[in-house]
């Protein structure tokens, strides 16, 4: 499955997004847990898009999910940000700096939302340039409802498949 998604870069976009991805992964018959991870990591996505590209007027949601993986790219066209770290948690969940050594402004408000992310997602990439704007891709391995179609499709294919 794929759908693309091009979006005004307003607040009110935001659900709108979380219904077209929920709706979709449920009706394939995602597991409600891991549809909820991709929701809350989808909406952090949106939500920095909303709060900080500037100069662009929309963004793009793009969903694929194929071989039991979903797929994420959130695309806007703004400035953009030059190379940053973004701290990684130690083994304890204590955030880092670049130097390994403990991050205490990692702790504040902004950034939270990526840190959210990251433990939801199996893989987060963000990539991003002055004046070619923001990608944010995640990925997600799903897990599927006992009574999915998925799983009633995989019977029988593993029957035929000798």
């Amino acid at each position: 499955m794929k759908f693309s998604l091009a979006l005004p870069r307003e607040a009110l976009s935001i659900p709108v997004v979380r219904r077209v991805v929920g709706d979709a992964l449920r009706g394939l018959g995602v597991a409600e847990d891991c549809v909820s991870d991709i929701l809350v990591a989808t909406s952090e996505a949106c939500t920095n898009v909303v709060q900080h590209a500037r100069n662009c007027s929309d963004y793009e949601v793009v969903g694929h999910v194929d071989d039991g993986v979903c797929l994420l790219q959130v695309t806007d066209w703004g400035h953009g940000h030059g190379p940053r770290h973004t701290p990684e948690p130690s083994g304890d969940g204590l955030p880092l700096d670049a130097s390994g050594s403990f991050d205490p402004g990692a702790l504040r408000e902004s950034g939270r939302g990526l840190r959210i992310m990251r433990a939801l997602l199996d893989d987060l990439t963000i990539e991003t340039a002055p004046d070619r704007g923001t990608v944010v891709q995640m990925h997600k391995r799903l897990t599927w409802r006992d009574e999915s179609l998925i799983r009633r499709l995989e019977h029988p294919l593993a029957r035929s498949a000798g």
